[in-house]
């Protein structure tokens, strides 16, 4: 299952194409206020853009293209071959969804996950709904949309609060993991008036943690190395949850925090498992080019799905803890290989040449 070079185009037998980038990029935040503010958790530096930018310049020509109000005409002006996606969207639940859904109305080959993918995965509980539908296992949870409204959900203790439609762990901080009725109620109510957006509350796994990088479709669908990550790394004041506080504030490029192992060490039947739970999910939940899939052991060691990332982070330097480059290394692929490959997987769907 994992990445076999032989098994792909090489890279430079390619034709050079016209290809756009679109992003969202991060804003300025000042160092006092950044441990606080995951406004824009989910957008991407200036860093990752130009590491993209460079990688796909390699073979191509690259026009970049912020995703913002403008990019509509940009998009008919520059006419490209393909759109390489990476943008996360400004607001809504359907946020991720604006650059498939305006490259489709264009007829404009695009990478990564349909709009349909983008916000059912984005929306936790309805990713649920469909993993629990086809028998794939995700911890039981309730949905909660207004606070005068709450059902009891101590039978969920412990648990998790989560934002419904999130990622980069925007929204899950240390105090998320709840352990008694009044932090839950605490938390929910704090997270419903924070995010003005209805949240869930997930039963926390004890188990141990994973994530799954996969890249391609189908048949030609590879799952790279295994990364396991290590909450004993984190500070002895942080919950074993991959918070906002340990992602961002705790782990840094200056001082990385050894949280991950790649290739994870676990047996082979619990490797297998893993494996088939993170093809099944992503091919049930329609993803497309590449993903990231978060998963955690129940008590019974069985591999339960915790969040799909259709749009996964590509934090470029080495030292940065991002788990899909670092599965990327872990199969022998360099930076620049690994965003050429999705690419390349866009074009094959679209039977770009």
């Amino acid at each position: 299952m994992f990445f076999n070079n032989n098994n792909n185009i090489r890279l430079n037998n390619i034709k050079s194409l016209k290809v756009a980038l679109t992003y969202n990029i991060k804003p300025d935040v000042n160092e006092d206020t950044a441990c606080n503010n995951d406004e824009f958790a989910e957008w991407d530096t200036e860093e990752t853009i130009f590491a993209v930018r460079d990688a796909l310049s390699i073979y191509h020509n690259v026009i970049l293209i912020e995703a913002d109000i403008n990019c509509y005409n940009k998009l008919i002006e520059t006419n490209p071959d393909i759109v390489f996606n990476i943008a996360e969207g400004k607001r809504g639940i359907n946020r991720e969804a604006f650059i498939p859904s305006v490259c489709e109305f264009l007829d404009i080959p695009y990478t990564g996950s349909d709009p349909l993918t983008l916000s059912s995965t984005l929306h936790k509980a309805r990713t649920k709904e469909i993993l629990i539908y086809n028998n794939i296992h995700t911890p039981k949870y309730r949905l909660i949309e207004n606070i005068s409204r709450v059902d009891d959900c101590s039978y969920l203790l412990p648990a998790v609060v989560k934002p419904l439609s999130e990622g980069s762990s925007k929204g899950i901080y240390n105090s998320c993991l709840v352990y008694d009725t009044h932090h839950l109620y605490t938390k929910i109510e704090e997270t419903l008036t924070t995010y003005k957006q209805p949240c869930i509350v997930e039963h926390f796994l004890n188990g141990r943690e994973f994530t799954v990088a996969l890249l391609g479709n189908k048949n030609c669908l590879q799952v790279l190395p295994i990364v396991e990550i290590n909450f004993s790394a984190l500070p002895m004041d942080l919950a074993p949850i991959y918070s906002f506080e340990a992602k961002w504030v705790a782990d840094t490029t200056e001082n990385p925090l050894d949280i991950f192992t790649c290739p994870a060490v676990i047996t082979p039947d619990l490797e297998q498992n893993i494996i088939k739970t993170a093809i099944k999910s992503f091919n049930i939940l329609g993803c497309r080019d590449w993903g990231r899939i978060d998963i955690r052991l129940d008590e019974n060691n069985i591999p339960n799905i915790i969040e799909i990332n259709p749009l996964p982070g590509i934090l470029p330097n080495p030292s940065s803890n991002s788990c899909y480059p670092k599965a990327a290394r872990a199969a022998g692929l360099n930076y620049n290989e690994m965003i050429n490959r999705v690419l390349l997987a866009g074009c094959k769907r679209y039977n770009i040449q």
